[in-house]
């Protein structure tokens, strides 16, 4: 489905919006009418959802389970939310995280990291690490199989899921066997000197703009040396070898969309199994419209082959 006239107009518009905000001062205004909107929205009642804490030193990491109700869950997804490591919330992705549930026959276990600028970088990415490590070491949380865990995340949770993975590698405790990383932030510079063309030719009109995701990353970073760190922007790793087996979904007019697939490429020829696909005519996000949409259908159609294969 094209975007047509309309949905153009709209995304322009909300474009030009998020390029008058200043989101280094509007961040708290726009979590809470986020979380508010979300707490007004039911809880599915087709699945089974239950909060849970995990221990990461002295503090407790929130996570949300979603169990469907029907059927025998065959896997679960370790699901990392988006919004640029500023906003997003385990409460703003339930809607999402038990429609992913459903559609992949899966417990999907939503992380609710901490948030910058109140906690900058490396904070986000070693609390998604802290609850990875109790999966899949079996350390009470759910007793699963750790190969039939995938973690997944979406833009900066794309982002966090790819650093999570290398963090595994690095520390040597564990290593996911698959992960999923839907339009996700892998570089440092989203500036005019980026070299990934869609930075420039989707970063004004659709929704997503590159200003918004270079605030994001500055309310982000911890220190000029985090734009180096593999961890903060994953294409920074000088090895990307010993990956997990990756699918990468990129959507057409998002400008993160050649990063994405440069991973991919870079991931690839580091020697890893590696699935990418470009979503024609989809915009940065899109994965939180409703599930009739052709673009969600199809994502969930990815998913599962890249599952179940």
């Amino acid at each position: 489905m094209a975007i047509n006239k309309a949905m153009r107009a709209a995304l322009k518009t909300i474009a030009y919006l998020n390029l008058n905000v200043d989101i280094k001062k509007s961040y708290k205004v726009e979590r809470h009418f986020e979380n508010l909107g979300a707490r007004l929205r039911p809880l599915p009642t087709e699945y089974s959802v239950w909060d849970h804490v995990v221990s990461s030193g002295d503090y407790e990491i929130p996570v949300r389970v979603f169990l469907p109700k029907k059927g025998k869950p065959r896997r679960l997804l370790l699901f990392f939310h988006g919004g640029g490591w500023v906003l997003g919330s385990i409460e703003s992705y339930t809607e999402m995280c038990s429609r992913l549930a459903g559609a992949s026959s899966s417990i999907v276990v939503s992380v609710d990291y901490r948030l910058a600028p109140e906690y900058r970088f490396p904070t986000a990415p070693e609390d998604c690490y802290a609850v990875a490590r109790e999966l899949f070491l079996g350390n009470g949380l759910l007793h699963v199989d750790p190969s039939n865990i995938t973690i997944i995340g979406d833009s900066a949770g794309g982002n966090l899921a790819a650093a999570v993975s290398l963090m595994a590698r690095d520390r040597g405790e564990f290593l996911p066997p698959r992960q999923i990383l839907l339009y996700p932030a892998t570089a440092a510079d989203h500036s005019e000197n980026s070299p990934f063309e869609s930075i420039r030719t989707n970063g004004y009109d659709y929704l997503l703009t590159s200003k918004r995701v270079e605030d994001m990353l500055e309310l982000y970073k911890g220190s000029g040396a985090d734009s180096v760190n593999p961890y903060f922007a994953p294409l920074e790793a000088a090895d990307l070898s010993r990956q997990p087996r990756t699918l990468i979904i990129t959507a057409e007019y998002c400008p993160l969309r050649d990063e994405g697939e440069f991973y991919g490429k870079r991931l690839e020829t580091a020697g890893n199994q590696v699935e990418l696909y470009r979503m024609k005519d989809a915009f940065h996000g899109y994965m939180m419209l409703p599930p009739h949409f052709v673009h969600v259908k199809k994502t969930y159609e990815l998913i599962n082959n890249f599952l179940d294969n």
